[in-house]
């Protein structure tokens, strides 16, 4: 009787509405983009393209696949995305399985827990970290991409949260059968924290994907940028020099329809990840949320 009350009709009229509105503002702009890329330079400078091509042309995608540079900072944002990835997800699980044991058992815990917490709150400042990079010699290094940001201590605190979750008598029955802490991590946490590790991976390749400041400061050479700092150079810096357009061609071309071009093949990987990854996403939160 409680589902069929007219508050909870009216909640639930208000909340279709609102999650309609937040899905349109989200996929309205998508839409506009890819219908920019695939119109004509005259409609696109002219502003009449909405959310449907105007004389339809795919011109902008042949000259954005044809650069060659725009290809290499793809594979560049490929193997950041996938070596960063898998390298910040094995130093979080690593870290947050000591972590998420009592102070009896590991006593030294709340001393590193307070040393994690505390890079999350104070920083050396952009200087002093140009300085060590670059004492590392890691200026203009593909691993300067990577390993900066390899711990990830936010996705450590969820992780070590979710290692608190899980019931105590599975350790206890590994450890009686003889397994060490190693063993116990691979063979017992591990499989029951894979959605949760899902989870933990999205929030990591969408962060590598959409980096593009490290990229923009620490690589001198424009032909070694990601995907991301090259959009950014060519998009909102207007650096036309890394397109490899022949000037003849240029004229030819709207450089809002080479934008949307390069803005939608950006978001591609994304987009078609998400969907994938959506169902353990969802699951690892509701699992992180249930406590006994």
């Amino acid at each position: 009787m409680y589902h069929k009350t007219a508050s909870y009709r009216l909640f639930t009229i208000f909340n279709t509405i609102l999650l309609l509105f937040l899905s349109l503002a989200c996929i309205i702009p998508l839409l506009h983009v890819l219908a920019v890329s695939f119109s004509a330079k005259s409609a696109a400078d002219a502003n009449l393209v909405g959310l449907w091509p105007v004389q339809f042309s795919t011109e902008a995608y042949k000259k954005t696949i044809d650069n060659p540079i725009f290809l290499h900072s793809i594979w560049v944002s490929v193997k950041r995305t996938v070596i960063g990835t898998g390298l910040t997800l094995l130093l979080a699980f690593l870290a947050a399985y000591p972590l998420s044991k009592e102070s009896r058992v590991f006593k030294a815990r709340t001393a590193y827990s307070w040393i994690f917490v505390f890079t999350m709150i104070f920083s050396g400042g952009l200087v002093p970290f140009y300085i060590v990079i670059q004492k590392l010699h890691l200026i203009d290094s593909f691993w300067v991409l990577v390993l900066p940001g390899a711990v990830n201590v936010y996705l450590t605190i969820l992780l070590l949260n979710f290692f608190r979750g899980i019931p105590k008598e599975l350790e206890e029955a590994a450890f009686i059968d003889g397994a060490g802490h190693f063993r116990t991590l691979f063979s017992i946490y591990l499989p029951v924290s894979l959605p949760s590790i899902a989870t933990l991976a999205l929030f990591s390749m969408v962060f590598h994907w959409n980096s593009w400041f490290d990229g923009l400061l620490y690589l001198n050479n424009s032909k070694s940028f990601p995907l991301a700092t090259f959009l950014q150079t060519v998009i909102v810096q207007k650096d036309m020099s890394s397109m490899s357009i022949d000037p003849k061609e240029a004229a030819l071309l709207s450089q809002k329809t080479v934008n949307a071009a390069q803005i939608f093949i950006g978001a591609l990987p994304v987009l078609l990840v998400y969907p994938f990854l959506q169902k353990y996403f969802v699951k690892g939160l509701v699992l992180g949320s249930v406590k006994e």
